[in-house]
């Protein structure tokens, strides 16, 4: 199976920033619609961000409006996630993956050319 990678987690304090960075060894990510998805244990994971393939449209959940920002280096074959202001309810585990088109109502998309989940990376914010 091939997987998304995801990276740059940590904990910080309400007010800080991370970076969350996504990538693939075997993954093109300019073939795809993208997003950044976000899971508390025990319930679902929730979509909060996305980009349009070809980089053109962004979409945000309303809470993290305005604080976090979307982005990919083509070259690096990455797609990053800038997370500025974070507050205790961005605590999280943080994944990246194919998403099914980009704006309100897009989910993931999985399995075969779309890749799998990759194991996440935790965000962890305190008060």
């Amino acid at each position: 199976q091939v997987h998304w990678v995801e990276s740059g987690g940590g904990s910080v304090q309400a007010g800080g920033s991370l970076r969350l960075s996504c990538t693939s060894s075997r993954l093109t990510l300019a073939n795809y619609d993208m997003g950044w998805f976000r899971q508390v244990r025990g319930k679902w994971r929730d979509p909060v961000s996305c980009i349009s393939s070809n980089g053109v449209s962004t979409h945000y959940i309303d809470s993290v409006k305005g604080r976090f920002t979307i982005s990919r280096d083509m070259v690096k074959n990455t797609l990053y996630l800038q997370m500025d202001s974070l507050q205790p309810n961005d605590t999280a585990m943080y994944y990246c993956g194919a998403s099914n088109g980009c704006g309100p109502r897009s989910g993931v998309r999985l399995g075969g050319e779309f890749g799998n989940w990759g194991q996440g990376t935790q965000v962890t914010v305190s008060s």
